[in-house]
């Protein structure tokens, strides 16, 4: 039995751990098209603000770990993929037969319509030569624009302000992270980032840059900004565009099973680039996050070695981030459902906020800032279907209780 796992990110390597684990006897080959050993893209920060040097990024930190599980590491591009004939096509020519394959080839950065945007100091930070780059231009003092203040964007703020740049952020919605988080607290986070001496621009989205030294960022209020380094941080998508023609279907991701199985006979998918169940909604959507990403990649493990003997029950929406020391975390249906109830507790002085979602007596969602005990309770409440009763209400005045209810809601139910 040949596996082949296409894509050397937590999913893939996941995968090829519990593959072995799992059949002693395959033969296994995982691709990856970057020079450097299996790594995370999350540690590329740190990396940037010297916690770490380059081989603490990566995903294990033996140099013989692949060698050791007998998994060959191929560094080639698959260029297409016949599910009929078995056979993936690489970018030197040569191709490559499987038994089961497993897509798991993640995500890229989107490039936005912006003109000038390829100019030379206009950069992604999603690989390790970004960062390499990064760490090069970003020295203290020097004017940086960064391009989106999503999740990854305030990733990357982090790590340039302690570089001690002059830094720009410049986020065309009305709030920071505006994916995870409600007006009121990206609205926190922004004026936090204030504080700490970062200037945030909302609602203000790049027109045009003007290369040269310095490069010219043009806002489309008109506004211009000077810049020794410009990041963008303007989104991800999935990579799937090797898979035209193939037999695998695609939607925004690739379509699977609840096996993570694609419609292609012998072909799963894992992580960024797959379209997995959330076990909020019960509904099938990319969950761009490393912990989903691991989750996908030992439960493809299992179905490719015995097929679907181990179903996805689905992964929680969740998103946990430190914005030069504040924390904030959002989780499940946090923008709320229609009908359902919320509860909600607002201290601005202090930078601190949270808000509960619900539907009947459960807890289905979550937003919170600058509160950190509350995180795995939140999480336990929502993955756990909890009914709370009677301790709806209480939260409903006080939502700061959610340990006390899950404790006798815990109680009750024992």
């Amino acid at each position: 039995m040949h596996h082949v796992v296409i894509g050397a990110g937590p999913a893939g390597v996941t995968a090829c751990d519990t593959l072995r684990q799992l059949d002693q006897g395959a033969q296994i080959t995982l691709i990856g098209d970057e020079p450097e050993p299996p790594y995370s893209r999350m540690a590329i920060p740190y990396y940037l603000t010297d916690k770490i040097e380059e081989d603490g990024t990566y995903l294990r930190k033996d140099a013989n770990h692949y060698e050791q599980r007998r998994v060959d590491v191929r560094r080639a591009r698959v260029t297409a993929v016949n599910a009929t004939w078995h056979r993936l096509a690489l970018a030197d020519g040569t191709t490559m037969d499987y038994d089961r394959l497993l897509i798991a080839s993640g995500s890229s950065p989107v490039l936005p319509p912006v003109p000038g945007i390829e100019s030379e100091g206009v950069l992604p930070c999603w690989t390790l030569a970004d960062g390499r780059e990064i760490a090069r231009w970003a020295q203290p003092g020097s004017r940086v624009v960064l391009l989106g203040a999503g999740f990854i964007g305030c990733i990357i703020l982090e790590a340039l302000a302690e570089r001690g740049v002059e830094l720009t952020v410049v986020e065309p919605m009305d709030r920071m992270v505006p994916r995870m988080m409600n007006p009121s607290a990206g609205g926190l986070i922004k004026r936090w980032c204030e504080t700490k001496g970062v200037r945030v621009l909302t609602g203000l989205k790049a027109a045009s840059i003007e290369p040269g030294t310095p490069l010219g960022v043009t806002l489309d209020n008109g506004q211009t900004l000077s810049a020794d380094l410009v990041i963008r941080a303007t989104g991800v998508r999935p990579n799937v565009d090797f898979l035209q023609g193939s037999d695998v279907e695609v939607d925004q991701g690739v379509l699977v099973s609840e096996c993570l199985q694609t419609s292609a006979d012998d072909v799963f998918a894992a992580g960024d680039v797959c379209q997995g169940k959330d076990i909020s909604t019960g509904r099938f959507h990319v969950q761009a996050i490393q912990p989903t990403a691991v989750e996908h990649g030992r439960v493809a493990a299992h179905n490719m070695v015995s097929t679907c003997l181990l179903p996805h029950s689905g992964n929680l929406n969740m998103n946990v981030l430190d914005t030069l020391g504040l924390i904030s975390s959002s989780f499940g249906l946090w923008q709320g459902v229609e009908g359902g109830d919320s509860a909600e507790l607002l201290d601005e002085e202090r930078f601190r906020y949270l808000n509960v979602q619900f539907k009947d007596d459960r807890v289905v969602g979550a937003t919170s800032l600058g509160l950190t005990d509350h995180v795995g309770v939140i999480r336990g409440l929502i993955e756990g279907k909890v009914r709370l009763g009677s301790w709806k209400q209480r939260l409903m005045h006080d939502p700061t209780r959610l340990m006390e209810a899950y404790l006798a809601s815990a109680q009750r139910a024992a």
